[in-house]
């Protein structure tokens, strides 16, 4: 499968995997922002200078990476990002810090990963029952503790 990925700036950066097998490619903040401090507790949206043509049947999901978000309190406001494959703006990453300090990304730092996921789309249909399991209704924290 091919990816179009358009540069929407000369310097942007495209998405690259750390290894053969990796399942996400890093996205890159936009190396002309220079510098990019997000304070404790902030969200800030950070643009890559990158855009996409998602094939049909597919999202570009975006995941946080975990060395910056377990070690530097940075991670995507929204979890998890998703790129419909309509969608041609440019890709943002928006970055909270969960963190009790400030933390300074330099410029062109990995900020996130990029997976291209198949993505179901069911027809979704009212009815007055479903079917009975053995969980039941039971919700969180209902299959106990290992």
């Amino acid at each position: 499968m091919k990816v179009c990925i358009k540069k929407l700036a000369p310097s942007a950066k495209m998405p690259t995997y750390a290894t053969p097998s990796s399942a996400g490619a890093d996205l890159y903040a936009l190396p002309e922002l220079g510098e990019i401090t997000v304070e404790a507790g902030q969200t800030l949206l950070v643009r890559t200078g990158l855009a996409a043509a998602i094939p049909d049947g597919y999202a570009g999901l975006i995941y946080a990476r975990s060395g910056l978000a377990c070690k530097r309190g940075l991670a995507p406001a929204n979890k998890v990002g998703v790129i419909d494959a309509d969608y041609r703006g440019e890709i943002m990453v928006a970055l909270h810090n969960h963190g009790q300090t400030a933390v300074t990304l330099e410029a062109g730092e990995r900020i996130a990963q990029l997976v291209i996921a198949p993505i179901l789309a069911p027809d979704f249909c009212e009815c007055e029952t479903l079917d009975d399991t053995v969980r039941g209704e039971g919700g969180f924290g209902s299959t106990g503790k290992l």
